[in-house]
């Protein structure tokens, strides 16, 4: 039972590292698989509605993502760009596209090359806030407790919320 579990483990780690959802900023300097990805899945969803949009009578809903032109930087090198600089993990990436189809979702929205750079840009950020520094702010809460030499069996989840809001 216990080498199932282990042989289970391995072959998640290994599905995880092939899409670059492993910590991809110690040792491997390439991009990870899974930003290609969502980029040609963000890509291909673009050129649909847009397809779309030219040739029925829908009327795309002008929002706050919208701008007057198309940026020159294609959705992959925007992407490119964002894990450059941002220093979020690649599982920002992915919460950022589940944030962003919740919100297609839910309202008369469609992807199209005046808003994606916008509302992708907004996602990012949104889960990186959320994903990022909850791994931050968990490490600190953790450190700040070793250090004051309290036990973990104290370390609950309640008290780990108490932890937090003292911790900010």
């Amino acid at each position: 039972m216990g080498k199932l579990a282990l042989e289970t483990d391995s072959v998640r780690s290994n599905d995880y590292a092939a899409l670059g959802l492993t910590d991809s900023r110690k040792g491997n300097l390439g991009k990870p698989q899974i930003l290609s990805l969502l980029a040609t899945l963000l890509d291909k969803s673009v050129q649909k509605n847009e397809r779309m949009l030219e040739t029925s009578q829908t009327k795309d809903v002008i929002t706050i993502f919208h701008g007057l032109r198309a940026p020159p930087l294609t959705i992959q090198q925007y992407i490119d760009r964002i894990f450059k600089y941002s220093c979020c993990s690649p599982s920002c990436f992915v919460i950022a596209h589940i944030y962003m189809d919740r919100f297609i979702q839910q309202t008369n929205f469609f992807l199209t090359s005046l808003n994606i750079h916008r509302l992708l840009i907004t996602s990012v950020m949104v889960a990186a806030k959320f994903i990022d520094d909850a791994e931050a702010t968990g490490g600190l809460i953790e450190r700040s407790v070793q250090a004051c030499g309290v036990e973990e069996s104290w370390t609950n989840k309640d008290d780990s919320t108490c932890a937090q809001s003292i911790a900010r």
